[in-house]
């Protein structure tokens, strides 16, 4: 028998547990986490389960309560029939929809509108599945981009998870060259995995993607493959911050920088990480309470 650790709290403090679960590199990833809204008629009180292989032990208690601000909300164990658990948690997670994407996981059938691209992300140990607010928002941003006549020939996706962001990007732009890296092991075989399912090529040549496992852009594949125009970061805004020299010393001329996974409140001290390293801001999306910006190299810097 399997179990599931449930959290029922307010929408915004479990949209801060998946962030802070997806930045761990320490988080097991035997203890798959997904968060959803248990009403359409209350959209603010959501829940987030954690699935265990088997009884929930101390540690992955704790674990779950690390993701959590004080005071703590109530854990509540449950304990499953048999069945495939990841799976199960992907239950509920309906299709979304931004920009000219259409992302689901594989229980839903795929998208055959014109002018669509269809990703089938299962929802496993990666995080981005395009359900959070700041992989959606990026999505809506990258096509917005695209529209405006941005040109991407070297493109980075900094924490990318399952790679759907840098497929994605591949796809607006492909003749492109794109590097993704995460810095949770996990995601290597995941991204394989999603390129494999989504028909995204791997490799080191243009229209291919090349993975690799790093912290920050502290890795020789990343550092060889620059400079960048365009970036992607849907991580946190500590690390945004504290990565904000090193990314801009990675851009080419005028390059592009997209940032998520900041609240709105933190918002003003990322951008002022980055306009220290001659960074302005080009356009803005808010989704709930969360920001996705669009960044781009002051002319004359």
């Amino acid at each position: 028998m399997s179990w599931k650790l449930a959290v029922t709290a307010p929408r915004l403090a479990i949209e801060q547990a998946l962030a802070r679960q997806e930045a761990d590199p320490d988080w097991d990833p035997a203890l798959v986490v997904t968060g959803f809204e248990v009403d359409p008629d209350e959209p603010e009180v959501w829940q987030l389960d954690a699935y265990c292989e088997g009884k929930p032990s101390q540690a992955e208690r704790n674990a779950v309560k690390r993701l959590f601000d004080a005071p703590l909300p109530r854990i509540r164990p449950f304990e499953l029939p048999d069945a495939d658990w990841v799976s199960e948690s992907q239950k509920g997670m309906d299709p979304i929809r931004a920009g000219r994407f259409h992302v689901r996981t594989p229980d839903h059938p795929r998208s055959n509108e014109p002018g669509v691209r269809d990703f089938c992300i299962p929802a496993a140990q990666a995080f981005g599945t395009g359900q959070h607010a700041t992989t959606a928002g990026c999505l809506a941003m990258l096509d917005a981009m695209k529209r405006q006549g941005v040109m991407a020939r070297n493109i980075a996706d900094i924490g990318t998870g399952t790679g759907l962001l840098a497929f994605a990007a591949l796809h607006l732009w492909p003749r492109a060259h794109a590097t993704a890296s995460d810095i949770d092991p996990v995601c290597l075989p995941a991204v394989e995995e999603n390129a494999e399912l989504n028909g995204v090529p791997l490799g080191n040549r243009r229209g291919q993607l090349d993975m690799v496992i790093a912290e920050g852009m502290d890795d020789d594949t990343l550092q060889d493959n620059a400079p960048y125009d365009l970036l992607i970061a849907n991580i946190l805004a500590a690390p945004l911050i504290e990565l904000a020299p090193a990314f801009a010393a990675a851009m080419a001329p005028r390059g592009h920088i997209v940032l998520s996974g900041l609240l709105v409140t933190q918002e003003a001290h990322v951008r002022a990480a980055y306009r220290l390293a001659g960074y302005r801001l080009q356009a803005r999306i808010t989704n709930g309470d969360w920001s996705i910006l669009w960044l781009r190299q002051r002319f004359g810097f």
